[in-house]
């Protein structure tokens, strides 16, 4: 293996020094905009060399309540005062009272706490196989997952393995197999999909990084309705879409549709450290026993404090409501720019892709002309910019961030 001379003794100073310390150092499994940030509050990010930025980006839902919200960043300095890491092998004083907060929050009955998004989904996947081999009969090393077509639940290589995202899946297989991808909307094509040996079928409410992309009126009704017909779990992905994000505690909410399992994530750490948790049925999760799962981060002191300081907020319904609020008002704005230089805004609640019509910029080009005008936001699948700005935000914050998006694709 040949060496590769990098920088050895770099004292940065600017944004650019920075940049060369990460691309010389660390590996390049992102292609971030050039912006070095030291300082965030509120909807707000200050980089290196002093410049601000309104975030529209939230660390695609992490930071639903802001950058340092008082009363998480509270939590977090009490708890770090006591104790942070015990590992399951050991109760602490903040594992169940976490865990009954979050169910009473979502009106599930139990709790698997986790670390990352993607944990989150693998577990998912694991109980949902355990209780169709141990609950509804489907023969050893067969259950089968039915999910859409352009997901995104993480980048694991088995979550990779139903992805229909080459990049994604390039280069990392084999892949492993035990699932079936139809087209997000489709309720034939889901209902045809179904066997014998089906476990569950994991869905996002909304899907994310497809470029916020709502399904058909009714069709996640027939999602639950087509399970409940065939004995199969439904099971929701909300790591992006959930707590607060769509103007409800949980986007599957807005369809008067509850799910057997949720996977949580992202915003339920509070921008401060990753926590997640599937949540759901005890007659589902109740099927783990000792030495079957298990993670020694996951649910530990800090974390759950955290968490518990997240449901604490939820629990008043305020971020809820200025989630539909001023999402309602960010449409709005928005819709204005269809014809000039925007084809189509997509979304629900302070969660939008804006898609640039043809001839525009595209979304790498449109992140960095915003960037440069001090409003950070991020593009996915070439043309669609993905708008998720922090639930804390204010009706002139918003206007900002449009007036900017307005300029940026303006034909």
């Amino acid at each position: 293996m040949t060496a590769i001379a990098v920088p050895t003794t770099v004292t940065p100073a600017h944004a650019a020094d920075y940049i060369a310390l990460d691309e010389a150092w660390s590996t390049h499994n992102y292609h971030p905009l050039p912006v070095v940030i030291s300082h965030g509050e509120g909807a707000w990010v200050t980089d290196v060399d002093g410049r601000r930025y309104l975030d529209f980006l939230s660390g695609y839902s992490s930071l639903n309540f802001g950058h340092r919200h008082p009363a998480l960043v509270a939590a977090a300095v009490e708890q770090l005062g006591r104790v942070t890491l015990t590992s399951r092998a050991f109760h602490h004083d903040q594992f169940g009272l976490f865990c009954r907060e979050l169910a009473e929050l979502t009106g599930t009955e139990m709790v698997l706490a986790m670390n990352s998004g993607a944990e989150a989904v693998e577990s998912a996947i694991k109980v949902a196989r355990k209780w169709a081999y141990q609950v509804k009969g489907v023969p050893e090393g067969t259950a089968e997952i039915v999910v859409a077509g352009a997901n995104f639940h993480g980048r694991t290589t088995t979550i990779v393995s139903f992805s229909t995202d080459e990049v994604a899946r390039a280069d990392f297989g084999p892949f492993t197999p035990g699932f079936t991808v139809v087209a997000y909307g489709d309720e034939q094509a889901l209902r045809d999909a179904i066997t014998e040996r089906t476990a569950a079928v994991l869905i996002e409410p909304i899907q994310g990084e497809a470029g916020i992309v709502v399904p058909p009126a009714g069709y996640l009704a027939a999602v639950r309705r087509i399970c409940d017909e065939n004995n199969v779990l439904m099971v929701a992905d909300e790591i992006q879409s959930g707590l607060g994000r769509t103007g409800e505690l949980l986007a599957l909410d807005d369809a008067g549709v509850r799910a057997d399992l949720y996977t949580l994530g992202k915003a339920l750490g509070g921008g401060i450290m990753p926590v997640s948790a599937v949540v759901g049925s005890r007659s589902v999760l109740g099927l783990l026993k000792p030495g079957e799962h298990g993670s020694t981060f996951g649910g530990n002191p800090l974390a759950c404090a955290i968490g518990r300081a997240v449901v604490k907020l939820l629990a008043t319904g305020e971020f809820q409501e200025r989630s539909r609020e001023l999402g309602g008002y960010l449409h709005a704005r928005l819709g204005e720019l269809v014809g000039h230089g925007v084809s189509e805004v997509r979304g629900r609640g302070l969660w939008a892709g804006v898609e640039i019509a043809p001839g525009g910029p595209k979304g790498r080009e449109a992140s960095e002309a915003l960037a440069a005008r001090g409003v950070l936001c991020k593009e996915t699948h070439d043309s669609t910019l993905r708008v998720a700005p922090p639930l804390v935000i204010t009706r002139e914050e918003l206007d900002l961030g449009v007036e900017a998006i307005a300029a940026v694709v303006a034909r």
